[in-house]
């Protein structure tokens, strides 16, 4: 099970001691933005190249795979030596061209789904990866616009056994866009892995109440490892039901 977890964007040298808490909890993947996209363009933005070090420190010590999203061909070139895993985000995921940019590389792709997007759409854009050469598409459900405006958004829960019911594309989930509130992020993951997820990816800060980017969506980590011990329970539970059957 893939467990992706990180903070939102990369700040400064203490992004490399919150890896190496989070590896010891049980992530099997680090996550970290460095060409943050926002709302506004008066917002911060992340520290863009000079987290390049950072990233090359944390990788040498921490020695897990890294995840990070590019928005262009020319991010996509520079983050290449430094990521395992491509990342597209939510506001970019209908960009086709950009879509058959990823399928040119020889890394896998996790895809978020689009904010408007439905689900038989959200398959048929990784076949623009896909088509181009690159098979290896990670789908992600990280809720969708509606009306509700209690959550940031409002996750899918549908989308996941319904991905698995269109294709053979791994798919996992983001309760922290899909609910924006750190209190639901642990009850809807659980949800999603219930449902059938593949994994999942987690916002993670040393202390949310300074983070730069969506801290409001972050957990702690002792929430993190609050998390990890729901997971390995249900893992176990799970596979004391395939023995049963």
């Amino acid at each position: 099970m893939m467990i992706i977890a990180g903070p939102c964007s990369i700040e400064d040298k203490s992004f490399i001691n919150l890896s190496k808490k989070l590896k010891e909890l049980g992530a099997t993947h680090i996550r970290g933005g460095v060409f943050k996209p926002r709302s506004s363009p008066f917002r911060w933005h992340g520290i863009g190249e000079e987290a390049f070090s950072l990233i090359k420190e944390m990788k040498a010590e921490v020695n897990l795979p890294f995840v990070s999203e590019a928005m262009n061909p020319k991010q996509i070139e520079q983050l290449y030596p430094l990521v395992d895993i491509f990342q597209i985000g939510a506001r970019n995921q209908t960009d086709s061209e950009l879509l058959k940019e990823f399928g040119r590389q020889d890394k896998p792709v996790i895809m978020k789904r689009g904010m408007a997007t439905t689900i038989e759409e959200f398959v048929m854009y990784a076949d623009y990866i896909i088509s181009e050469g690159n098979p290896n598409v990670i789908l992600c459900e990280r809720g969708i616009r509606t009306f509700e405006n209690y959550t940031r958004n409002t996750f899918d829960i549908n989308c996941i056994p319904a991905v698995k019911e269109l294709c053979n594309l791994p798919i996992i989930a983001d309760a922290s866009h899909g609910t924006g509130k750190r209190s639901l992020v642990i009850p809807v993951t659980m949800g999603a892995l219930a449902a059938g997820a593949d994994g999942i990816m987690v916002e993670v800060h040393q202390n949310p109440e300074q983070a730069m980017t969506d801290g409001q969506q972050s957990l702690t980590i002792n929430m993190f490892a609050e998390l990890m011990k729901k997971i390995n329970l249900f893992k176990r539970y799970m596979e004391a039901s395939d023995v049963k059957a």
